[in-house]
């Protein structure tokens, strides 16, 4: 059988689209340049940006090109505590790492609690603010349950006490519409990665009349916010990216990603001892992931049961290559990461892959709680 990829809300494969640019901005020259070459690229590199920008709802010399969204977040968190504001950060108990990290290099942070299904506490949040806040964090979508979280009331409440407030839109960019202007936050991060685009790039939105210090000097580049050489291709790439995604493009996906996620779940449901996490209502929750506690297995091993089986997913629990830590997004909400499941899906994945996923899972648990059995 093949592989069958659903770890989309890691990383998404590029698409054709993007691999075409990047393929053809490849032998581009550097667009600080004077000469034709450089006018050359500095047209195609702004007509990305102008992409970008229309993706996002907004104008593009508010969209920042980065290396991804964490260096978008870092100069975030950078610019705002170096401005003079204060150096207190607010955030909740579900931001992702890089946000909680960034945070906590740049000064003094207070996390906030969450509800069971991961839905941040605004009053909790608001309450956190202090006159020494320099910024609130607040996410548009968490990433491993998918809460659409309250983030336009989280905006309007810090506007309205003067304290910047900064909305990760990494894991919704794609799958909801994101509408920076409309929104009215400070600043949005962005990564292309995860709705299709090249890895490598990214995105700061920072609100029209905000300057903050450059958090990578050295250069004039990005209108002076952002130094060194652009990363032509892959931004281009970007802009392919947010330009098949325009035009009803995210609407038409998440239709069919919901549809899908829903024959997910309930292949999952239907196997005793296991149960999703995350809001109910299908409204409130990314259209595109699911996440599943499977009772009496660990994840690691349902993990390697489906791939054997030749299904790609993720857990939140410890065997991530990347930590020896189960992630607090599940321990903020009092889940067991140890028995926690992410499937997730994207632009390339196919109705038929679906079906053969959710035929793999009833089996896949059933011989490993049969293998457990077994050996107690």
């Amino acid at each position: 059988m093949p592989r069958i990829y659903l770890d989309h809300a890691s990383t998404s494969p590029p698409r054709p689209a993007v691999v075409d640019a990047l393929i053809a901005s490849l032998g581009l020259a550097d667009p600080g340049r004077v000469h034709t070459e450089g006018r050359i690229a500095r047209a195609v590199l702004e007509d990305a940006r102008e992409k970008v920008a229309r993706f996002c709802g907004t104008r593009s010399r508010q969209v920042i090109f980065t290396s991804g969204a964490t260096e978008a977040i870092n100069a975030a968190v950078y610019g705002s505590i170096t401005s003079g504001r204060g150096d207190h950060i607010v955030c909740s108990g579900v931001e992702h790492s890089a946000v909680r990290r960034a945070s906590e290099r740049g000064g003094r942070v207070s996390i906030t609690t969450v509800s069971d299904d991961g839905r941040i506490d605004v009053d909790a949040l608001l309450d956190a603010i202090g006159p020494n806040t320099a910024l609130v964090h607040c996410q548009w979508a968490n990433h491993e349950v998918g809460t659409v979280q309250p983030v336009a009331e989280v905006v309007a409440a810090c506007r309205e006490r003067g304290v910047l407030v900064h909305v990760d839109a990494a894991a919704a960019a794609g799958h909801l519409p994101v509408s920076f202007d409309q929104l009215g936050a400070d600043l949005l991060s962005l990564s292309a990665h995860k709705m299709g685009g090249p890895k490598g790039a990214g995105a700061l939105l920072i609100r029209r009349g905000l300057r903050l210090p450059a958090f990578l000097v050295g250069g004039e580049q990005e209108r002076a916010r952002r130094s060194g050489l652009e990363d032509v291709p892959a931004w281009v790439g970007f802009g392919a990216a947010a330009e098949e995604l325009s035009d009803g493009g995210v609407t038409r996906e998440s239709e069919q990603a919901a549809a899908q996620t829903e024959r997910l779940r309930a292949a999952a449901m239907a196997v005793a001892g296991v149960r999703t996490y995350g809001p109910a209502d299908a409204s409130d929750r990314l259209p595109n992931l699911v996440c599943l506690g499977v009772e009496g297995v660990e994840a690691e091993a349902v993990l390697i049961g489906l791939d054997q089986a030749g299904v790609a997913a993720h857990s939140g629990s410890a065997c991530s290559s990347e930590s020896l830590e189960p992630s607090p997004v599940l321990a903020a909400m009092g889940v067991d990461a140890d028995h926690s499941l992410r499937l997730s899906v994207g632009w390339s994945t196919t109705d038929g892959e679906v079906e053969a996923a959710a035929g793999v899972f009833p089996p896949v648990i059933e011989r490993l709680r049969a293998l457990r059995r077994t050996a107690t």
